[in-house]
């Protein structure tokens, strides 16, 4: 008889490394991206109200957060990788209902939207934890946003290019891209990630950390940084794009602006120098400063369409600036045995954000034409510059970025 011999690729499959995540976002980057710029302008022609729309986002923002904070709880009893498989799933189901193109529809492809995307946010982060070294964690980042600049960079315009042509094309695109992404986890066998130690008793629920989190001001910084970032991306990407439409400058304006920004991605690797050359507090700090100027004059020059578009054109650059380094501050501070409670609380700042920024807008606009949103965003950078002089001025040297005990 012949020995069949397992190959050792199947036996024991290599360690996932930094170009594997790159290689997950970049899927998810055409899977979101396809759709950011649609779901705006697909909702304001369904229902002709923004500040319909704004509770819209809000009561979804609520959902998605609960959804995030209850991750780590249901990985006691689903596995991570199934877990990460259903966010996966969540997003090719919510594209396919969207292609129904009725509000209802729109609606409910939108909450499925952003539950798989704070589904797999949580588990993706869970996982760079695990495998990828502290030292590495800014390289990590920079290669994943350069990764994901394609799919950043065309899927916006081709979104809504596509959607004025025929409507259900840029969701089929989007859950082909999930589908493949799906995929791409298979292979890459990530398990549920690595254990640290085997537990004595059962994990607390994902409240129970909270105090942890609280008493850590790093982490508190960190996600503040990233919840107020995630401000100004919400205001860039769902509010620009029903100015323009309000202000006569077309349905499209929205998303080709978006698809210029994302290119700017392929510039990662140079801020990533640029900021290694400085400090994380330096970068932080110039990003959050630069926001809060062009976000206020965007909202203060609104009698002049065109200038307020070139503003927060403008300001989106120092968002990707911040993108890069406004998450380090927490993801250094993570002790390894909260990894997946912590990267659940993490990942709540796009829910936190997804509630704060419809709802401030939604009362902001009772009192002021939608361009008051984009002077709010200032305020809130404003804050976010004061907050990031309290870093450690070498944050991010090789010193500082050992893993802390834990």
């Amino acid at each position: 008889m012949f020995e069949r011999r397992i190959p050792e690729w199947l036996r024991h499959a290599p360690a996932p490394s930094v170009r594997g995540f790159a290689t997950l976002a970049a899927f998810e980057a055409i899977t979101r991206g396809m759709l950011i710029s649609v779901f705006p302008v697909a909702m304001y022609t369904a229902l002709q109200d923004a500040a319909l729309i704004s509770s819209i986002y809000f009561a979804i923002g609520i959902v998605s957060l609960v959804v995030g904070l209850l991750v780590p709880f249901l990985i006691r009893f689903i596995p991570r990788r199934w877990m990460y498989a259903l966010g996966a799933t969540s997003f090719v189901i919510g594209s396919l209902l969207a292609v129904v193109g009725t509000a209802e529809m729109l609606v409910l492809a939108l909450v499925l939207n952003s539950i798989a995307t704070v589904t797999t946010f949580v588990c993706f982060n869970a996982y760079v934890l695990d495998y990828i070294a502290r030292i590495e964690l800014g390289k990590c980042e920079t290669l994943r946003m350069f990764y994901s600049a394609l799919g950043w960079t065309l899927g916006p315009v081709l979104g809504v290019t596509l959607w004025t042509w025929w409507q259900p094309a840029p969701f089929l695109i989007s859950a082909c891209s999930a589908a493949i992404m799906l995929g791409a986890f298979g292979f890459m066998r990530m398990g549920n990630g690595k254990l640290i130690s085997r537990a004595r008793r059962t994990p607390p629920n994902p409240v129970a950390f909270l105090g942890r989190f609280f008493a850590q001001p790093r982490l508190i910084a960190g996600w503040l940084f990233a919840v107020i970032r995630s401000c100004g991306w919400w205001a860039y990407v769902v509010y620009l794009p029903i100015f323009a439409v309000e202000s006569g400058l077309g349905d499209q304006l929205g998303g080709i602006l978006l698809s210029i920004t994302n290119a700017s991605l392929f510039l990662s690797p140079f801020m990533l120098r640029w900021m290694q050359a400085r400090s994380i507090r330096y970068t932080v700090r110039v990003g959050f400063l630069a926001c809060t100027i062009l976000f206020s004059t965007a909202g203060l020059v609104a009698f002049a369409p065109p200038l307020t578009v070139v503003m927060l054109f403008a300001a989106s650059l120092f968002l990707i600036l911040l993108d890069i380094s406004a998450g380090l501050p927490f993801l250094m501070a993570v002790k390894p045995s909260e990894r997946t409670e912590m990267s659940a609380i993490y990942s709540s700042y796009r829910d936190v954000s997804g509630i704060l920024t419809p709802g401030i807008a939604w009362l902001v606009l009772l009192v002021s034409p939608i361009s008051g949103i984009f002077a709010a965003t200032g305020v809130a950078c404003a804050i976010a510059w004061g907050i990031a002089g309290r870093l450690h001025p070498r944050l991010g040297g090789a010193r500082l970025m050992q893993p802390d005990a834990g």
